[in-house]
């Protein structure tokens, strides 16, 4: 059993979500995905505690719209899962475990075209600057997640638009930029990282 199966099966995914900045107001401990936080008679998200497991939090419900990787550790504002992107959302309304994520043992391969094409690159370490470690352009067409689960960021140093590529999702193949996310419009990934377990 994988240290992801042995978390899931403990039941090991716990995230806090409240309804005011600094943890107040209203709140609900999830252990599970959530598509629409609304139903739950929440207004929206404005501050998180993830406990065990990392996540993916997303802009609207349905797991539409930006992406926000959401690692164990408080998270009061919603600057502190928006990071340092150009695009701020002062809200989440979906989220859902990430349950392939293993630091230890995480590969990716970066393509120069879209279906796979053209020169690849292998990864099975974080890079701050794509283009410092030899990939000659701002932009990857198509993704394939060998194993784990990583995060890719429209600028270097782990700014912009956040993507979550996963290997459990669309058996970690991503053939074009519009596969990164509801809210890609752009195949720029400038810097990518192993998501922490």
């Amino acid at each position: 059993m994988n240290p992801q199966q042995q978390l899931e099966q403990r039941g090991q995914f716990r995230i806090t979500v409240f309804e005011e900045e600094y943890f107040q107001g209203k709140s609900c401990e999830f252990t599970f995905e959530c598509q629409n936080i609304l139903e739950r008679d929440f207004r929206k998200i404005r501050s998180i505690k993830v406990e065990n497991g990392p996540w993916v939090g997303y802009e609207y419900p349905e797991f539409q719209g930006q992406q926000f990787i959401l690692e164990k550790g408080d998270y009061p504002r919603y600057q502190a899962w928006s990071g340092n992107s150009s695009y701020r959302t002062e809200h989440m309304l979906s989220f859902k475990p990430i349950k392939c994520a293993n630091h230890s043992d995480s590969k990716i391969t970066l393509y120069e075209c879209e279906d796979f094409m053209g020169r690849k690159f292998e990864m099975c370490d974080d890079y701050p600057s794509l283009q410092a470690m030899g990939w000659c352009s701002k932009e990857v067409p198509s993704i394939k997640v060998n194993s784990g689960s990583w995060v890719g960021y429209q600028f270097p140093g782990y700014r912009g638009y956040q993507y979550i590529f996963e290997r459990d999702r669309r058996q970690g193949e991503y053939r074009c930029y519009n596969e990164y996310g509801t809210q890609a419009h752009t195949n720029q990934i400038q810097s990518m990282r192993r998501i922490q377990q």
